[in-house]
């Protein structure tokens, strides 16, 4: 294995750690990741909520959040409508909990046994003979065209929260929410981080729901105002109009005195029939009597000496001396001035005063870190803070649901992180779906018995098991379908089908194709006259090419560009496969990020800073997942004190103590058996490759090293 690590100017780690008071080792490993942008930054240092982006940022908030409270209001029936997975099962979780607390009559529904993703007719016909009259669909309905055009012949409306990407035609919905909705370019994204889970969007929407309940300012535009002097004598006026903490409108005049009066400016009907605050309103009408002279009046609030009370750290300030001193303004791209602060300082209030971050949310975030570590999003932007907070709540005290499977799978008694996740919880929430009883797992969620919790743990459990079992059986059938048709598809593809593969296990098998192959892979089960089929990609390759070719051919489709799906008719499989070889030829891999052989280091450690506190580095990186890696470091000059091999029949690994001075290391050392008195061996002074994590042994938490590649000291050379 080749040991590389890149080279980082020195300047530019010291540039990030200046601005965004970061230790050294910290901005070198941001730098060499390429996290060198403000706002990439700001979701590696920052934890706080108030980092999460407004959820009335997602078009078609405000108008679900009134179709909701109008049910409520009248009485509605309500259908929750969600997806058999972890995403959608822990999104209906979060919706039902909320809507059920104000008292609303709700029910909820999501596909069980073969039945297809997403809404169905039957469901919009059933819930129209119960006299319903709103589904919200979870994790689902972004391509439910049919079935929302026959909610709407049933007078049912239907808000539709995906986040999944849209086919040619939206659905005729009351409203859709969705961070993968583009503007009118259809280039870009509406949101500005399309990468939410459907429990990220379903979380934003029940926190939308709480900040119209709990807002006095809830769908009410306002404007923030500041004056301000300019160098040439003229004087700046800005204002903010915001609704929903959330800006929509901004207007700039540079005004020298005496010129202009305000009917000659764009202030009069920018700013008439709004509330308007401003920050010290004294200052504010002195300057703006000097711009338009005595007679000129403002109706002005002034939110300093309230937003002083609440955040004392802001008393006696100027709005010019908190942009010096303000975090915000560390990570903002573009200049940032004296409204800035006011915006920042004024949500920070309101959050306050109207009692927003009061933890209501903290089952919710549980809930949709456990949904988006589940569907494997990206683990950058807002879905850090997500996870982050969500598994600190988690740790604190964790959602009743989880902790009854927590406590089964033996989970209890230690800090979790997103490893444990991602490995243990997720996968046991996702049997119940795969072995056709999602249901089970969204009670879990749901139970307010501790008894029936318990039972439906085990349950799930069991399930657990089963799936395993399935897997091991479905694999031995669909690998050698997959490698007999590898070269028909010209080695891009691997491809497996078949009556004998469940629906359940197409997902699972298809990801297991793509490890083995290292190419994008296709397991369809056949069921009667449809077949239904899991898509997942490898390599970097974009999956929407293939769907796009085929999708005339399918009853229904959908997904992401790395994990998708279709339900087609076994009629048209033949056509499929016809289109699938022609596809695959043109298939061209984007080039490989990372070579297979190397070894990516993100800083080398000197043995003085070989101690627990690096956890304090290690820590800030989580969570680990996709697209952020667990942090690789290298350290020389390791002193092997112990040797121990590991395995009762064939012991092929190796336990390792190393000395690293003022701190011994326990390390694991996989497959290594045969490096002992080769590479290395008692006594060596070695230079090793690792990652550093938490071993948890019968309740307690034993830090080790988990080593990749260990070499005598100075026998390898690390490749700029």
């Amino acid at each position: 294995m080749d040991w590389k690590k890149n080279d980082v100017p020195s300047e530019t780690i010291k540039e990030i750690s200046k601005k965004y008071a970061c230790d050294l080792l910290t901005a070198s490993i941001l730098a060499r990741r390429g996290v060198t942008e403000p706002e990439d930054i700001q979701y590696y240092l920052e934890n706080d909520k108030r980092y999460l982006r407004n959820p009335f940022m997602l078009q078609g908030m405000e108008d679900a959040v009134d179709r909701i409270l109008a049910a409520k209001e009248e009485g509605e029936k309500v259908l929750v409508f969600g997806d058999r997975d972890a995403d959608g099962v822990t999104s209906i979780a979060i919706i039902m909990e909320l809507l059920s607390s104000l008292g609303m009559d709700v029910s909820w529904k999501l596909p069980q046994g073969d039945e297809p993703y997403g809404l169905t007719i039957e469901a919009v016909e059933e819930f129209a003979a119960r006299y319903g009259t709103l589904i919200v669909t979870l994790d689902c309905g972004i391509s439910n065209v049919k079935e929302i055009e026959r909610a709407n012949e049933l007078n049912i409306d239907v808000i539709v929260t995906d986040h999944h990407r849209a086919q040619e035609s939206l659905p005729p919905a009351y409203t859709i929410v969705d961070p993968k909705i583009k503007k009118p370019d259809g280039e870009t994204y509406i949101y500005p981080f399309p990468d939410l889970a459907g429990c990220g969007v379903a979380y934003k929407l029940a926190n939308a729901i709480r900040f119209a309940l709990k807002s006095a300012y809830y769908a009410q535009p306002l404007c923030l105002l500041n004056t301000r002097p300019a160098n040439d004598g003229a004087w700046i006026i800005e204002v903010l109009k915001i609704k929903n903490h959330v800006i929509i409108d901004k207007l700039t005049e540079t005004i020298v005195p005496g010129t202009a009066g305000i009917n000659d400016t764009r202030l009069g009907a920018f700013l008439s029939g709004q509330a308007i605050f401003a920050w010290d309103v004294p200052l504010q009408r002195k300057a703006l009597s000097t711009v338009f002279g005595k007679n000129v009046e403002f109706n002005m609030a002034d939110l300093q000496p309230e937003i002083g009370a609440a955040i004392p750290v802001t008393l006696g300030k100027s709005l010019f001396r908190l942009k010096e001193i303000s975090r915000a303004a560390r990570y903002s791209r573009e200049p940032f001035g004296e409204l800035d602060v006011f915006f920042n300082l004024f949500v920070s209030y309101a959050q306050i005063k109207e009692r927003l971050l009061l933890g209501d949310d903290n089952f919710d975030l549980q809930l949709a870190a456990v949904g988006t570590i589940a569907d494997l999003m990206p683990l950058h932007n807002e879905n850090r803070i997500i996870i982050r907070s969500g598994i600190e709540a988690l740790n604190s005290n964790m959602h009743p649901g989880l902790n009854a499977l927590a406590f089964r799978a033996g989970l209890d008694g230690r800090k979790l992180n997103s490893g444990d996740i991602s490995w243990q919880l997720c996968p046991m929430i996702n049997s119940a779906g795969r072995m056709g009883k999602a249901d089970v797992s969204a009670r879990l969620l749901l139970e307010k018995n501790a008894k029936e919790r318990d039972r439906l743990a085990s349950e799930i459990i069991a399930m657990d098991a089963e799936r395993k079992e399935l897997g091991l059986s479905v694999w031995k059938i669909a690998c050698p379908i997959a490698e007999r048709n590898l070269e028909t598809y010209s080695g891009n593809i691997a491809l497996a089908w078949g009556a004998d593969i469940p629906r359940g296990a197409t997902g699972i098998t298809a990801n297991r194709l793509c490890g083995h192959f290292k190419v994008p892979s296709i397991v369809a089960s056949f069921n009667g006259e449809t077949a239904t089929a899991s898509m997942r990609s490898s390599r970097g390759y974009d999956l929407q090419g293939i769907l796009d070719q085929c999708a005339d051919l399918f009853v229904d489709w959908g997904g992401h560009g790395f994990a998708a799906g279709f339900t087609i008719a076994t009629e048209k499989w033949d056509t499929f496969l016809e289109r699938l070889c022609l596809a695959a030829k043109a298939i061209e891999f984007p080039p490989a990020k990372v070579d297979a052989n190397t070894i990516y280091i993100d800083a080398e450690l000197p043995l003085s800073y070989m101690n627990l506190d690096i956890f304090t580095v290690i820590d800030a990186f989580q969570p680990y997942g996709k697209e952020n890696k667990e942090l690789v470091f290298l350290a020389r000059g390791l002193k092997v004190i112990d040797i121990n091999f590991i395995g009762k029949l064939d012991a092929r690994h190796v336990k390792l103590m190393l000395d690293a001075g003022r701190y011994k290391w326990t390390g694991v050392y996989w497959n290594s058996a045969e490096k002992v008195n080769t590479d290395f061996t008692l006594n060596d002074s070695t230079d090793a490759v690792f990652k550093i994590e938490h071993n948890w042994y019968k309740g307690a938490d034993i830090p080790q090293l988990c080593i990749y590649d260990l070499q005598r000291h100075g026998v390898k050379d690390v490749i700029p």
